[in-house]
């Protein structure tokens, strides 16, 4: 984002267009997460009037309209320069970027689940959970059992048995013990997350494999065509904004384009 030199008290004008400071008072509740809000809302609504204006000459609004999402697509189509990737593009950007191209890691995964409770303190819940990992260490052949009476995850009832996991389906905690290592067999210690301490044991594990380029042609090209989309549309803008004549806020066009 460039930065934006903000006179306060400044009145705003956009080509000789005043926007009021009741429009910007408004305009500031909608960034009210912004470091400057009012700073923020005077970007935005430049950014819009000079929308509008250029909507109105090319004849896609009429003067009592009001600047929309389908006429700001209509002038962006007019007015940007967006081709499509080629195939040769999205070939090279796939062969930069194969690790981005690949199916998810698999792991095949059983638990033993002591869960914090009001009733239960965590300090005897904790070293119930640490005798019982010391026993499956010893004896890995009783987790089935163990996870059947001691469990507090209704997997329990079947080994403790999770099925196959990928990365994004457990909470962070569990997925980066099971996922941060290629270890199998039972994890040492205990994985501690918002439900409790878990004993858990990957049984096996299935790597990831690079997708083929047809697979993901169409998803490059998508991905493609929409940075080709946002580049040429932050150009257009700074290229607006440096054209303008405007008063009460100062746009460092050479910092960057502008698009939020």
């Amino acid at each position: 984002m460039p930065e934006i030199n903000v006179s306060r008290g400044t009145e705003l004008a956009v080509n000789g267009v005043v926007i009021d400071a009741r429009a910007i008072a408004e305009e500031s509740l909608a960034h009210a997460d912004q470091p400057d809000p009012e700073q923020a809302a005077r970007r935005a609504l430049v950014v819009q009037e000079l929308l509008k204006q250029k909507a109105l000459e090319a004849g896609l609004l009429s003067e009592a309209a009001a600047l929309d999402d389908a006429a700001i697509d209509r002038l962006l189509a007019m007015e940007c320069a967006m081709p499509e990737p080629s195939d040769e593009e999205c070939l090279r950007y796939y062969t930069a970027n194969q690790k981005k191209f690949r199916s998810p890691d698999v792991a095949f995964v059983r638990h033993i689940l002591f869960a914090v409770t009001a009733n239960a303190a965590m300090t005897q819940v904790r070293a119930r959970a640490e005798q019982t990992h010391r026993e499956l260490a010893q004896h890995p052949e009783r987790f089935e059992e163990l996870a059947k009476t001691l469990s507090n995850c209704p997997s329990g009832q079947v080994g403790g048995n999770l099925g196959q996991l990928t990365r994004g389906e457990s909470v962070p905690e569990f997925e980066a013990a099971v996922f941060d290592s290629e270890r199998t067999g039972l994890l040492p210690g205990l994985v501690n997350t918002r439900y409790g301490f878990h004993i858990v044991v990957v049984e096996r594990r299935v790597p990831g494999a690079t997708l083929p380029f047809d697979t993901v042609r169409e998803a490059v090209g998508q991905y493609l065509a929409a940075h080709v989309r946002h580049q040429s549309i932050r150009q257009y803008l700074s290229l607006l904004v440096s054209a303008a004549e405007l008063r009460g806020i100062a746009f460092d066009v050479q910092a960057g384009p502008l698009l939020q």
